[in-house]
């Protein structure tokens, strides 16, 4: 269940289960087992607490979601059975309501729904569960204590960091440390952040085959989360931003019900940290295999010294790639690459810090043409020439190293794959069966099994 939009629809769903609210539960089939006390106890998705000093927050989200596992000793064939839930306030037990729900597994999860009308802003609760099979019901259970909190925070958190003084510029390197304080709202009990302004959804639970809650801690989440000192209190974090230059860190509280307050912000300027990468050759051409140097950003390494770089190459014969360089004690490391991008090569190069800095990308970039160069004295690229039935030569001369084939397909006709000689070139024949427009598309495969990028030549038969 995800507390990013409230679950409303999930609560109209349960409405459509065979609930109904009754002084006494409806007689389920008859079992052949005597029924236990219903075990696995849930309220909105979340564990039962059974101390009356500590319960459970929940906002009401016009009803509130009650759960239980019932059970039954020495039954044949798993026969249905009922589960009644009985709730009143802790304030006045004399107000207690009854819910029913009929016809639920043995074993499994049986969901009924708190009636919205009797629970109040504010107000504890207490509920409990009963396992009904025909005329027979198990003991309550223990009553499990929820209180309602439809309210959310009523200030937004403050924000403050000793290490980087907001709208100001600041030297990467170390994670940066937040404060975030409650500000006045009592009620809080942790806070959200996010890079982006955007906040991760809350879930609340997974699921088991037997629809039993797995429910999540949001604050064992310490990227997105971190749970306050005390109720009202503050937190401290520390976070390394995913980027250098204008940063903002948006924050929201959330209460005991995790119900948000409205987000703020803080604004600061993290001075670049990217690496430096140099090739030894620094035209390589495609097939050549030269040695980059990695060197870390000066004001980085004295704050925070780089253990390590990660590599990223786009667009190699087998996709991107990406792999990680060991720095020495300096920061630097050496690394080879192969140019084998087919319309160039790109790297981009972060740093890592002991502390867990990851630099902003340095990128490093070449062009250069793998495709084969197409000529022709009958049809010359551009032109017109020949005619219906009159052949024409094309020769392939490659632009690139360890060329051994050309594919090729005039318009409309079918591949074809040529050797290449020693030098690398190939010629092939070729008449057309009419007068106009015409053309033909080629490529190189090198030895290595690399297919070129594709020359696409023009030409008109007169």
């Amino acid at each position: 269940m995800s507390f990013g939009a409230r679950p409303r629809a999930v609560l109209a769903l349960l409405g459509t289960l065979g609930l109904s609210l009754a002084a006494a539960a409806s007689p389920a089939s008859a079992a052949d087992g005597t029924p236990t006390t219903p075990t696995q106890l849930f309220n909105g998705y979340r564990n039962c607490s059974t101390d009356a000093d500590r319960p459970t927050y929940l906002p009401s989200l016009g009803n509130v979601v009650v759960e239980g596992v019932p059970g039954t000793t020495d039954a044949t064939g798993n026969p249905p059975v009922s589960v009644r839930y009985q709730a009143w306030p802790v304030s006045d037990p004399s107000q207690t309501e009854t819910v029913t729900r009929d016809r639920a597994t043995p074993g499994f999860e049986a969901t009924s729904i708190l009636p919205g009308d009797m629970l109040a802003d504010g107000q504890t609760y207490a509920w409990r569960a009963q396992t009904v099979a025909g005329t027979a019901a198990s003991d309550w259970s223990v009553p499990c204590y929820v209180t309602i909190d439809d309210t959310r925070p009523a200030s937004t958190p403050a924000i403050a960091s000793p290490n980087y003084p907001p709208n100001q510029w600041n030297q990467g390197g170390d994670p940066v440390r937040f404060t975030l304080d409650a500000n006045g709202a009592d009620d809080v009990a942790g806070f959200q952040y996010s890079w982006t302004g955007s906040f991760e959804s809350i879930v609340l639970a997974d699921f088991d085959d037997h629809h039993i809650p797995q429910p999540r801690d949001p604050y064992a989440d310490p990227g997105h989360f971190v749970r306050a000192d005390a109720v009202g209190g503050s937190a401290t974090v520390d976070l390394v931003p995913p980027y250098g230059g204008a940063v903002t860190l948006w924050v929201r509280s959330l209460d005991r019900a995790l119900n948000p307050s409205e987000a703020t912000s803080y604004h600061f300027y993290v001075s670049p940290t990217s690496p430096t990468v140099t090739p030894a050759d620094p035209s390589p051409e495609f097939g050549d295999t030269t040695t980059f140097t990695l060197r870390p950003d000066a004001g980085l390494q004295s704050r925070s010294p780089v253990v390590s770089y990660s590599v990223h190459t786009v667009n190699g014969p087998d996709g991107d790639r990406t792999f990680d360089v060991a720095a020495a004690a300096d920061g630097t490391a050496t690394t080879e690459l192969t140019m084998d991008g087919i319309n160039g090569e790109h790297v981009e190069v972060t740093s890592k810090s002991a502390d867990g800095w990851v630099s902003d990308p340095a990128f490093w970039d070449i062009d250069y043409d793998t495709t084969p160069t197409v000529a022709s004295d009958v049809y010359p690229e551009n032109g017109s020439g020949g005619g219906a039935g009159v052949p024409g030569t094309f020769t392939f001369t490659p632009k690139a190293k360890g060329v051994v084939s050309y594919t090729y397909a005039f318009d409309s006709e079918p591949e074809v794959t040529v050797a290449a000689g020693a030098d690398g070139t190939a010629s092939v024949d070729w008449a057309p069966d009419s007068a106009g427009p015409d053309g033909l598309q080629v490529y190189a495969t090198t030895r290595s099994g690399i297919q070129l990028a594709t020359y696409y030549y023009s030409f008109t038969v007169n």
